[in-house]
Formats: C-alpha cells, structure tokens, sequence
C-alpha cells in the first residue's frame, strides 16, 4: 500500500511516500481502507520530535483520526461487518500505525460506525476533539443544566465541541475567543456569550457574567499560562478541566477557592491498552449527536489531500486556522 511516512523528526517537509505492506488483520482489530484524516495538536508534536516517547517506530505512519470503509475482520469482532462505514482516533502514537496510508490497522473497541448526515472528511475531523471534549464536560466536570460553563478557545478543535456539548448538557455557555469572527462563529455553535479575551480581561468578564462569582465550570483547551486565569474565572468549589498542563503552576488559588481540578489526556487508551472500549462509546454518542443536529464538526476554509500533507501541517502551525483541518486521501 501506499502511505505518507517520516523517516526522522523535523519540518513539515519530512514527510515522503512510501510502500509498506498492508497489515495483517489481528484478532479484535479491523482493517479500514482510509477515505480521510485530520490534523491534531498531537500529530505536529510527533512529526517535530516534541513527544518523541509516544512516537511510532520509523518508518513512522502519523495521525489518529481516521474515517473509512471496513474491509476486513478480524477474529472477535462481531459488532462490525465488511463495508460498514466508520470512525475512530485510533494510531499514529506508539505502538500503532496512523492514518496516513491507503489501509489502517485498529482496535475495534476504538471505533464507532461514521455519523450518517456527514461526510467522510467531515467525520475524520472528530474523533480526538470530541473524545476528549466529552471526557473533560460530561465524564470527568459531569456539565449539569443550569450551570454557567467557560470555554477557551471557542473556535479550536477540542473548544468548538466543547461548546456545542455544554450547550446540549443543558449549561448556559461562554465561550472565550481571539477575534470578531471567532465570536460570530462560537454564537452558531450555540454559545450563549462569545468574550474576546483580547479586550476583556478575566477579572472583568467574571464580574460582568457572574457577578463576579465565577463560572461553575472551566473547561481550559489552551494551558500554559491560561491555567492560572482559568482558576481565576472557576467559582467558589468549582470546577477547571485542563487539556495541556505541561507547565509549573501556583496552586494557591486552587486552594484558596476550593476547586477541583481534572487533566485529561485521551491517548492513555492508546498508549496503555486499557479502556478502549469506552473510547468507542463515545463515539456511538457522538455520532448519535450529529445526526440528531447537536454537535457538527467546524472544517477549516482551507482543504488538502493526503498529497498536501507538509502544506496541511505548515498551515496547522501557522496558527491561522479555525476549527479542524482535514485531508482526504486520494
């Protein structure tokens, strides 16, 4: 088969074509033939050598999000058959293969049959995000009606499910974004209040949106520094999810307010083997979600190929995309 393989770290030119054998169907796992991917955080940290330790072996297949066509199965597997259309983050770290290639080898507990009102590009764009949306809001801060719900980056990958899952939760959203555009689009994915941090400063959109009580949840897409203003803008014993917590941070605050504090990394599944299955789950909810008109992933203006991959990572860095970027593969 043909796949899209880097022999070493480096810049988005690292990226080269070439022929591997299509893998062996295993007991438990599919084999999809990939109609398209996207692009995660994750996915340019590996390609620059950034998190070498959860790096496939060289020659080295990248990127977790897949959606395709099943084309074979393996032993133990009964909840899928040949031609189902499905999706998953399902590769591209450690011990796996990615999507950048004409057939993927995944664990089945990983997958989930592809939303039936979208496309195959549209599909590829959610898995990682909502995985991990959905882990941070409804599994771990358990978002209940009535509840004044922070997110950063509105308009991000993992920010714009979070918004449109917090709004289905039944929370009243706030959603935090850089610009006047980012802002138009957060109120269509159904954020009650878009807030451009840029011109508000936490201390002011808090006494402006809660009377200066706080928000009964953060939901922290960004880190860094971002964490500290994140428990800033939490109320009294609430609640902050944090996404990227990769940084030293004064507790103090934490403390001082009481609040509970959950990290999420949804690669555990992939890197440890354990629960995997509920990684499946999630999506069979999620899917129910689109077609059901609650949750729709937000494509970035500009498409790729698998062909344009250095361009689609080059753009990713740039910091100039809104929403997901997604590749078809041809």
């Amino acid at each position: 088969m043909k796949a899209i393989v880097i022999e070493r770290f480096g810049e988005p030119t690292v990226f080269q074509t070439a022929d591997l054998p299509v893998p062996e169907v295993l007991p438990h796992h599919i084999l999809v033939r990939v109609a398209a991917t996207s692009i995660n955080p994750v996915d340019v940290k590996i390609r620059a050598g950034a998190v070498a330790d959860i790096a496939p072996a060289f020659p080295a297949v990248l990127h977790g999000d897949v959606a395709g066509v099943i084309t074979a199965i393996g032993d133990g597997v009964d909840n899928f058959k040949v031609g189902d259309e499905v999706y998953a983050c399902a590769g591209g770290v450690k011990g796996t293969g990615g999507a950048l290639a004409d057939y993927m080898l995944v664990d089945a507990n990983l997958v989930a049959h592809k939303p039936q009102s979208l496309t195959m590009v549209e599909a590829a764009a959610l898995p990682l995000v909502s995985i991990t949306a959905w882990e941070g809001l409804i599994d771990r801060a358990q978002v209940q009606s009535g509840q004044k719900v922070l997110v950063y980056g509105g308009t991000g990958g993992v920010g714009h499910i979070g918004v449109q899952l917090a709004k289905w939760a039944g929370a009243t959203v706030y959603a935090l974004v850089s610009s006047d555009e980012k802002a138009a689009i957060a109120r269509k994915l159904g954020a009650d209040v878009a807030i451009n941090y840029r011109q508000t400063p936490v201390e002011e959109f808090v006494a402006e949106y809660t009377d200066g009580q706080g928000f009964d949840v953060v939901f922290d897409t960004v880190g860094d520094d971002n964490l500290q203003n994140a428990f800033k803008a939490a109320k009294l014993n609430g609640t902050v999810i944090s996404l990227v917590s990769l940084s030293q941070q004064d507790l103090t605050l934490l403390h001082a307010k009481g609040l509970t504090l959950h990290l999420v990394y949804m690669l555990l599944p992939m890197l440890f083997g354990v629960n995997r299955s509920r990684h499946g789950e999630i999506l069979s909810k999620i899917a129910r979600l689109v077609d059901e008109a609650h949750v729709r992933p937000l494509l970035d203006a500009k498409s790729f190929t698998f062909t344009d991959i250095a361009a689609a990572h080059a753009h990713a860095e740039s910091g100039a995309a809104i929403g997901k970027i997604a590749l078809k593969a041809v």
